[in-house]
């Protein structure tokens, strides 16, 4: 569904805004055309492929890192999956619950677990795989090859900033502070 609002005017409003502030804008244009551009393709793709397999984004991303890794423990699932590991937790209970992986104790360390795809779960992901990827074709299809490749590497390089400068980052604008823990957003529970 198209939005009332274009990208362009969006960005015209925002310049209209904060017209007077000293901002990057270019910047502030990158990384606010990275959050919607992922929020219409996430939801595009579950709206279209996904749906019909019965899968969240996040269940899907899940599968996929356990398809392309092979048996997996649950931190690197969950870190690759880029999840905490409590969201793994209950995603996987729900696809073991589906049949579409097995959980088991590491041999060497009970306390770690280890997640694989099922036959069922292989098979899931070698029906929906080729859909989802002509889901990626047709949401990029006004770039060329060319330009999917520039694409793809700037936001490669963004990444990279974040994973090797971002906790420096972080220590320097909390001033060396310890973050504070996230919370929800909902309010305390009157007693």
């Amino acid at each position: 569904m198209p939005s009332e609002r274009s990208l362009s005017e969006a960005e015209k409003l925002a310049e209209a805004r904060l017209g007077g502030i000293p901002l990057r804008r270019e910047q502030m244009a990158v990384v606010a055309n990275i959050y919607r551009a992922a929020s219409a393709v996430r939801q595009h793709l579950e709206n279209s492929v996904l749906r019909e397999a019965d899968l969240t984004w996040t269940a899907f991303v899940v599968l996929w890192v356990i398809w392309i890794w092979g048996e997996s423990e649950t931190r690197n699932v969950a870190e690759e999956a880029g999840i905490s590991k409590g969201t793994l937790t209950g995603v996987a209970r729900t696809l073991e619950s589906r049949g579409l992986i097995s959980r088991a104790g590491h041999p060497s360390d009970g306390r770690l677990v280890l997640l694989d795809l099922t036959p069922q779960g292989r098979a899931l992901m070698e029906r929906v795989f080729p859909a989802f990827n002509e889901e990626e074709a047709f949401v990029t299809s006004r770039l060329s090859d060319e330009e999917c490749r520039r694409t793809a590497d700037g936001l490669r390089e963004v990444v990279l900033q974040v994973e090797q400068h971002g906790e420096e980052r972080r220590l320097t604008l909390l001033d060396g502070q310890t973050p504070a823990p996230r919370r929800s957003g909902r309010r305390p529970k009157r007693a």
